[in-house]
């Protein structure tokens, strides 16, 4: 079963108190949700492979944890805040939430890149169930 989503209403008035709120210009919300078509399919063209059932999602907690930190010491960037779903989860649950705050829009539009792309890679296991 999956986890209960954050509230990015929350998530946006935490960042607007957070101790360097003042120095952010611009904040950014990432939303990764479980897409019915496989990644196959819209990263590499392969078709034919069927519609999406549910996806088996998993993460590490600490490389999450060390990866957020990191990220709070990029240039410009002054509040970063993940959450990751864990289970199995079904067309249209949400895989991950990311919100990152900074200075200006180009950093923080690639500080969010930067980071989601590094979740992806490195931190979650996912697998992709099959309809059938």
């Amino acid at each position: 079963m999956a986890k209960p989503e954050p509230n990015m209403n929350e998530w946006l008035t935490e960042a607007k108190a957070s101790e360097n709120a003042a120095k952010c210009g611009m904040i950014l919300t990432h939303n990764g949700i479980v897409r019915i078509t496989p990644k196959a399919q819209v990263r590499e063209g392969v078709m034919d492979l069927g519609e999406i059932a549910r996806v088996d999602f998993s993460y590490d907690e600490a490389a999450l944890a060390a990866a957020v930190e990191e990220a709070l010491t990029w240039e410009g960037i002054y509040f970063v805040k993940a959450w990751l779903n864990e289970g199995a989860c079904a067309v249209g649950d949400s895989l991950m939430y990311v919100m990152i705050g900074g200075d200006i829009r180009p950093r923080v539009i690639e500080a969010l890149q930067n980071l989601v792309g590094k979740i992806k890679a490195e931190i979650v296991i996912e697998k992709e169930i099959l309809a059938r």
